[in-house]
């Protein structure tokens, strides 16, 4: 996806989103090896650090609380993932400043975290 847009416009940024718990892709440098992630920590199969401007990380709880504000104010039922998203792009705005456009990507539902703490009150 970034190819094609970059293909329309060099000057989009693209923003990737981690966990701040696991940050992994932080950690691996662009030649595939591994600056400070540990062994067990996943590293997405087609990741491509080419591919991103910038790497955003964000709070297991950040997330949370995002993805139940989305519930609550926007009527959006999403996952932790999106919450993330949310978050990140919120800090890209703001970076930003006005007049710029941000989009993210709605990834989850909130459906597989009714039996967790994300919606409990």
């Amino acid at each position: 996806m970034t190819q094609a847009l970059w293909t329309h416009n060099r000057q989009i940024e693209v923003t990737a989103v981690e966990p701040a718990e696991s940050a992994v892709c932080r950690a691996v440098r662009p030649d595939r090896t591994r600056s400070k992630a540990s062994a067990s920590d996943f590293i997405p199969p087609l990741w491509n650090p080419q591919l991103v401007n910038r790497i955003e990380t964000v709070t297991t709880e950040e997330a949370k609380g995002m993805a139940r504000r989305l519930a609550r104010e926007e009527g959006i039922f999403a996952g932790t993932s999106t919450g993330a998203n949310v978050v990140a792009a919120l800090r890209v705005a703001e970076r930003l400043g006005p007049g710029s456009t941000v989009v993210t990507i709605v990834v989850d539902s909130g459906l597989r975290y009714l039996s967790t703490d994300v919606y409990r009150s």
